[in-house]
């Protein structure tokens, strides 16, 4: 089988050798990712499996226009320079025609400008960070996830309404991601409001333990605590909290809520009212028991993705955007130049899938490379996500 690959489509005289490959059927469409299947954000690792499982089953249905889908998936440890390592040997050794989901805001940090330059379509990278939607200076890079400033000024106008005289702690990651969800946050809560912060702790991906930070934030006097972390240390801080004996308003950020990942190794019980945020609908709810999309999920897992948790809301999240890069490429047609599949990216219009919650749809221009734009509040009962309130959007 040949393999349309990035050097091919554009080492083609446009005109006139494109159209004699990518008219024919059974061709290849190779795409690359990294993920983080080994190190602290390894729970990750199970978008990446999915993805694959979910392409052999577009494969094996006879693909994508007639073309298969070839996902070189690759370990980068939540490392940015081993990120940098990964994707050179996707671009410049694999010869991808896009990369698709590499993770973590740190390692597409590492990547942002070399792709760029390289005109790599870097499409919905697995991040929230705001700089992703940057069309004029990295017309390359798409993002997908809710952006973490928007999930932030959520938060903070629910405080504002809610809670006013609120007494919050903030615990962070210390990189990019983590301060883009605190940037959100102070966005809102400024000028007067700024002194309802009274504490702030960072942590570092290469620590053991959040313990000392939660002690040092429950001693500050917090009433609310808005929870920044990314699975393993989200599962330590929930359950840390409440070991103390520390009973704030708990606020915990959309990448941390797992109910399968976080919440159950954290103690469900020790998860009792968090508040956090959700574009997608979440498999424990049982609102979408009998839902067609959920339903067909469900049936998607237990025949192509067995090993894979259906507690788990990544495996929904990596369900979404397996079936978004599907839809650009289906747009593209039979023209899989590199031009073309942005062209495509960029061109989702009022696109609905079955398991975005009721409202969501996404959304991309020439301007903007953000899918994802609203959210809904949802609070943990015990045993599932329960949605409260309206869709929301950001401050701005």
């Amino acid at each position: 089988m040949k393999t349309v690959s990035r050097r091919q489509v554009l080492g083609a005289s446009a005109a006139l050798a494109l159209p004699a490959f990518v008219r024919a059927q059974g061709k290849e469409i190779k795409l690359g990712q990294t993920m983080p299947y080994s190190g602290p954000a390894s729970a990750y690792g199970t978008i990446g499996r999915l993805h694959q499982a979910y392409f052999k089953m577009i494969n094996d249905a006879g693909g994508v226009n007639g073309h298969r889908i070839n996902l070189i998936s690759l370990d980068d440890g939540y490392s940015p320079p081993r990120a940098v390592e990964q994707v050179r040997r996707l671009v410049e050794q694999e010869q991808v025609l896009a990369l698709f989901q590499t993770l973590g805001t740190p390692s597409n940090t590492a990547i942002h400008k070399y792709v760029n330059a390289k005109k790599v379509p870097h499409l919905f990278v697995a991040t929230g960070a705001t700089k992703w939607n940057d069309p004029k200076n990295y017309p390359w890079t798409f993002g997908f996830n809710l952006s973490y400033q928007t999930e932030g000024e959520i938060y903070a106008r629910y405080l504002l309404k809610e809670k006013p005289a609120a007494k919050i702690a903030i615990l962070y990651q210390n990189d990019d991601y983590g301060k883009d969800v605190l940037e959100g946050v102070k966005a809102v809560l400024k000028g007067p409001n700024a002194k309802m912060i009274v504490a702030q702790a960072t942590y570092e991906v290469t620590d053991p333990t959040v313990d000392s930070q939660i002690l040092s934030l429950k001693a500050s006097g917090a009433d609310t605590f808005i929870n920044i972390t990314t699975p393993k240390f989200a599962a330590q801080a929930v359950r840390a909290a409440f070991d103390t004996g520390w009973k704030p308003l708990h606020l915990l950020n959309n990448v941390g809520a797992s109910v399968g990942s976080v919440l159950t190794p954290a103690g469900l019980d020790k998860s009792v009212g968090l508040v956090t945020v959700q574009y997608y609908k979440d498999a424990t709810d049982p609102q979408w028991k009998d839902d067609p999309a959920m339903l067909e999920w469900r049936a998607f897992m237990g025949r192509h993705y067995r090993e894979g948790n259906v507690d788990d809301a990544t495996n929904i999240y990596a369900y979404i955007t397996a079936q978004t890069m599907v839809q650009v490429l289906k747009q593209c047609g039979n023209d899989l130049s590199t031009d073309n599949i942005k062209r495509q990216a960029e061109n989702l219009k009022n696109f609905r899938l079955g398991l975005l919650l009721p409202g969501i749809t996404m959304n991309t221009g020439p301007a903007d490379h953000a899918p994802i734009s609203q959210a809904q509040l949802s609070k943990f009962t015990g045993k599932q996500w329960q949605l409260f309130g309206e869709v929301l959007g950001g401050a701005s």
